[in-house]
């Protein structure tokens, strides 16, 4: 028999259930507002001792609401965040089948993907996502098989905050870990937001990519062109991490398609550097130092200056490609002052090396010339 104890702890919990089931939105808030505050950071016994050991009772509860109201907004963060109470409880097992049984994956995708969602929502949702992502292989390919990667892509490249952008991109990571079956759709998404445009999200995704590369260890041939488009970017820090990808590219097989492309980048196409009529304004001359091309041109140089003080291999690589030659034509960029710079830096690489790359330059650009650019 039931000790007077557990029968009041009972009774305590058929109430809360009975006040939730009759209560309206304001009353299921306030409800909602009070477990939070008492209950979070509980285990998974803890939780059941509070609950009288029904607190999948209530959970059932929580989860039906949100599944009816989620496209209406109604308390979604204060639903997103109690749910959380359960799936980060230790020992949570127990609870996360029961979220999954009853559609908390796809629930929690579909806030993802609406416009309506504030971002604060979307960073919960990305969070429980990340829970169960965490709980295990079969979890991870769950999400996957859900069409999570598209919907926490999309998310990562439209967010407008740092927060939730942080949160997708470490979902991500966490879904390419871990999960063969599916890591190379997490490679493939990672490409495929290569060229979103917010500078956050490319820093992001580039770092990741870094990350993914290494596990899935193959180069898909689609990452050579919007990696390379990366080095337009006026962000430095987009360009480093740009860099760094190609470096780390070298040993793979689009390593020729990548140094072909750099060292084409030297010498832009002429219709990327055509000047607008509004350039030739004395005033505005100082906006061609901006021009993504040029930006692009000096970023180019700089990889192909790291890449072969890196590897004598590549140095030779990049030579039969005519790197030198391209090399030149960048140096005589007189409208960008950095392009010149960094090409004038790579050349010198190529020059001190190579004796019969010295005395080609020599050649071409003049005893008094040349001596000044080894000084």
């Amino acid at each position: 028999m039931s000790t007077s104890k557990e029968q009041a702890a009972i009774g305590k919990v058929l109430n809360f259930l009975q006040e939730w089931d009759h209560g309206n939105k304001t009353v299921r808030s306030r409800m909602l507002t009070s477990f939070l505050d008492e209950n979070t950071g509980m285990t998974c016994p803890e939780l059941e001792l509070e609950f009288a050991q029904v607190a999948s009772l209530f959970l059932a509860r929580l989860t039906a609401w949100m599944r009816l109201t989620y496209m209406f907004g109604t308390c979604l963060g204060l639903q997103l965040k109690a749910v959380g109470v359960f799936l980060s409880a230790s020992s949570n097992h127990r609870y996360l089948i029961e979220f999954l049984e009853v559609g908390g994956v796809l629930t929690l995708l579909e806030i993802l993907g609406q416009k309506q969602t504030k971002e604060e929502d979307q960073t919960e949702a990305l969070r429980l996502l990340q829970i169960v992502s965490n709980a295990g292989r079969k979890y991870k390919e769950l999400i996957c098989e859900s069409y999570g990667v598209r919907a926490i892509a999309e998310c990562l490249a439209k967010s407008t905050t740092e927060e939730t952008q942080e949160t997708a991109r470490a979902l991500l990571e966490s879904l390419a870990h871990g999960n063969p079956k599916y890591q190379s759709q997490v490679y493939r998404g990672l490409i495929a937001l290569l060229p979103c445009t917010s500078p956050k999200a490319q820093q992001l995704v580039l770092q990741t990519l870094r990350i993914v590369q290494a596990i899935v260890r193959t180069a898909h041939p689609s990452i050579v062109e919007p990696l390379l488009n990366m080095l337009r970017s006026l962000h430095l820090e987009v360009q480093y991490e740009a860099i760094e990808l190609i470096t780390d590219l070298k040993e793979y097989e689009v390593r020729p398609v990548l140094l072909s492309g750099l060292v084409a980048l030297l010498k832009p196409a002429k219709e990327g550097v055509q000047k607008h009529k509004i350039l030739e304004d004395p005033e505005m001359t100082k906006m061609t130092e901006s021009l993504p091309v040029f930006v692009q041109q000096a970023a180019t140089s700089k990889a192909i200056r790291l890449l072969a003080q890196g590897s004598e291999e590549l140095s030779q690589e990049l030579l039969s490609l005519r790197v030198v030659h391209h090399l030149l034509y960048a140096m005589g960029n007189q409208e960008h002052a950095d392009a010149q710079r960094q090409a004038s830096l790579a050349l010198e690489h190529f020059v001190r090396t190579y004796p019969v790359v010295e005395e080609l330059v020599r050649r071409a650009m003049g005893s008094s010339l040349f001596a000044a650019f080894v000084l």
